[in-house]
């Protein structure tokens, strides 16, 4: 016989990737899953397809006491309802980017603290087994220190995200474009396997997806300390790859998401030797997010990704974006307004 759901998840907003939680979630078997949204047909039609509670309010849905709760709203509205799930002690877990701007992060993280409540921020890659080996890797000494980081992704972003006219990603106010929407990924994963980064200079412009005037392709040059690092992603390009490379001083490791596998070289001449793991569904992904964050809530490991951690990204995005006005390079400051 089957042990009952441990936990009351909470998705607020159940918008694509809102829905895809509320699916992940349900997929872990560990928790009763429950929704938030304003859009009646919206929350109507999620909470038919997948025969969970819906609520249009969240002071109506912290009535039922969730153990946690998932924010996936728009991202300017991020810590405002982070805030109050954390006031009510549910347990955190934040869509990225965590916010379009500092203000508020120093105060969530302070009341987080007080609540004694686990709070992560979801960038996805952090949960990857193919990348997280890597990590391990190169953490163990194994290749030496990094030198250098190299990044090259690129994808048909009408293809994976149909609705992106109509949805926040039209906005940099409410974290659209490439830069806060799919480059605050890689630079997220850049972080987590080199340190975080100090200074970067960055340029970027829309220049072929139809329908919105955000960027949608971002060359971005960094130091995270004496690493050196390049980033270069587009969203309209017909390959959908995700490449990073880590030149250490003895060897060097390359992931390669959409192969499933990554690699390393450490005599020059050498061919590559391959480390393959299964392919991955994109689900399989986030349902180990929801996993893990779950571990996290029952205090058997840390959250994957840090409040602290995606604040250092959201520095990173606003110092990006900031260069992209100024056409020069930007020092990342340590704390957050």
């Amino acid at each position: 016989m089957s042990e009952s759901p441990s936990h009351h998840v909470l998705v607020v907003g159940v918008g694509s990737i809102g829905e895809r939680h509320l699916r992940c979630f349900q997929g872990t078997g560990r928790s009763e899953v429950t929704l938030v949204e304003i859009n009646p047909a919206l929350r109507q039609a999620v909470a038919e397809r997948y025969n969970v509670r819906g609520y249009a309010s969240l002071e109506e849905a912290l009535a039922t006491k969730p153990t946690a709760a998932v924010v996936a709203v728009p991202a300017h509205l991020h810590l405002k309802i982070a805030s109050q799930l954390a006031q009510a002690g549910v347990h955190l877990l934040i869509e990225k980017p965590l916010s379009t701007s500092t203000q508020g992060v120093k105060e969530l993280s302070e009341l987080v603290a007080r609540q004694q409540i686990v709070c992560g921020v979801a960038y996805v890659y952090r949960s990857h087994p193919v990348l997280g080996a890597m990590r391990e890797a190169i953490a163990s000494g194994r290749f030496g220190q990094p030198v250098e980081l190299v990044a090259v992704c690129g994808q048909h972003f009408p293809t994976y995200r149909p609705a992106y006219r109509e949805i926040y990603y039209k906005d940099r106010a409410t974290g659209g474009g490439a830069i806060q929407d799919a480059l605050t990924h890689i630079l997220n994963a850049g972080e987590w396997l080199v340190g975080p980064m100090s200074q970067l200079v960055a340029d970027a412009e829309h220049q072929l997806l139809p329908g919105v005037e955000v960027e949608d392709t971002v060359h971005l040059l960094a130091r995270h300390g004496r690493v050196l690092a390049s980033y270069a992603l587009n969203q309209h390009q017909a390959p959908n790859e995700t490449i990073v490379t880590v030149v250490c001083e003895r060897g060097t490791v390359r992931f390669e998401g959409h192969e499933s596998r990554w690699r390393w070289q450490t005599t020059p001449g050498d061919s590559w030797h391959d480390e393959t793991f299964p392919p991955l569904e994109r689900d399989t992904l986030f349902i180990e997010q929801a996993k893990l964050f779950l571990d996290a809530v029952e205090r058997k490991r840390p959250v994957t990704c840090s409040l602290d951690a995606g604040a250092a990204t959201l520095r990173a995005n606003l110092a990006a974006l900031a260069s992209c006005e100024s056409r020069a390079w930007q020092n990342l400051k340590d704390e957050c307004a």
